[in-house]
């Protein structure tokens, strides 16, 4: 039976923000040092709340409509990139662009116009709606799969060119079973030379299983927007919980716990993981607190160029 008062941390390494995350923030932050406020941000710059108010606070605008924006602002385009129409209509605003779009999900978008332009059938594995997507369905003509049956419903002779992209924060288990299907179907079917799924989506799941295999209850720090934050609260299962912030976190299941597991989406600060670990030492006498998992991530992407730093 589980002492109530005596609880294990475990913490998942790694965890929080990524290269393309840091990048993105930093890319608001920088653009406000240099033009001033207001720096208008089309999009979450990261599907984050404490991150949005953070850079509010400082002087940064979210809008959805480039309309919302004044003509000649600066203007930031969002981590999960936008559509070459959204592109062509910031020109016609005369906006001043800079663009934060991850460099892994630019990756995906220029493999799009490429498959296309080569004759191919783009298949895109993804969550219809999400921003990334959205972008990405914006280069070329595709056909989205969001799970087997759309699969099951595709309807294209096989000795078509057919190509195969992912939306980068998917869950690796689940979009392999639906690549495997692909492949079944169609024999012939083209993948990029590398995989579309980023590093930091890869390691954080893969991670998690490993701290789950130990815990009672694993906690995801993330914002219920966030793809990957979702993707790996779905990586372990029933001992999987997503939590916006320490206010959601259900003291009933915190209770019956020995053993806590506790990771965060990669769009999430450190200081929200600092506020969880904190509650929970707060709330019983004996902690014990260890980090398990790999030594952290050396990915860096320069700054956009648009802010001179190369």
């Amino acid at each position: 039976m589980n002492d109530y008062n005596k609880k294990k941390i475990i913490l998942v390494k790694p965890r929080g923000f990524c290269a393309g995350v840091t990048r993105a923030v930093e890319t608001v932050e920088r653009a406000l040092e240099l033009y001033g406020a207001p720096v208008f941000v089309k999009h979450q710059i990261v599907h984050n709340q404490r991150v949005v108010d953070m850079l509010k606070k400082k002087g940064a605008r979210f809008v959805e409509p480039l309309s919302d924006i004044p003509e000649g602002s600066v203007t930031i385009f969002s981590a999960h990139g936008v559509a070459p129409k959204v592109r062509e209509e910031a020109r016609r605003r005369n906006l001043k662009v800079i663009d934060a779009t991850c460099p892994l999900v630019a990756k995906v978008h220029l493999e799009a116009k490429k498959f296309y332009n080569d004759g191919y059938t783009v298949l895109l594995i993804g969550h219809r709606g999400h921003q990334e997507v959205m972008g990405i369905m914006g280069e070329a003509p595709v056909i989205l799969i969001e799970n087997i049956k759309d699969i099951d419903r595709i309807n294209i002779d096989c000795r078509q060119k057919i190509a195969c992209l992912t939306q980068t924060t998917l869950s690796v288990d689940d979009t392999a079973v639906l690549i495997k299907k692909l492949k079944r179907k169609f024999p012939d079917l083209a993948l990029p030379p590398r995989g579309d799924i980023c590093y930091a989506t890869q390691n954080r799941q893969e991670a998690v299983k490993k701290v789950a295999d130990r815990a009672d209850v694993v906690f995801v720090i993330g914002s219920k927007s966030s793809s990957n934050s979702n993707r790996l609260a779905e990586a372990v299962g029933d001992k999987g919980f997503l939590i916006s912030d320490l206010s959601e976190i259900d003291e009933k299941i915190l209770d019956d716990a020995g053993v806590i597991g506790i990771t965060a989406g990669a769009s999430t600060p450190d200081v929200m993981v600092d506020e969880v670990v904190e509650f929970i030492k707060n709330k019983y006498q004996d902690i014990e607190l260890e980090e398990m998992g790999r030594a952290g991530e050396a990915m860096t992407f320069p700054l956009p160029a648009e802010i001179g730093v190369k």
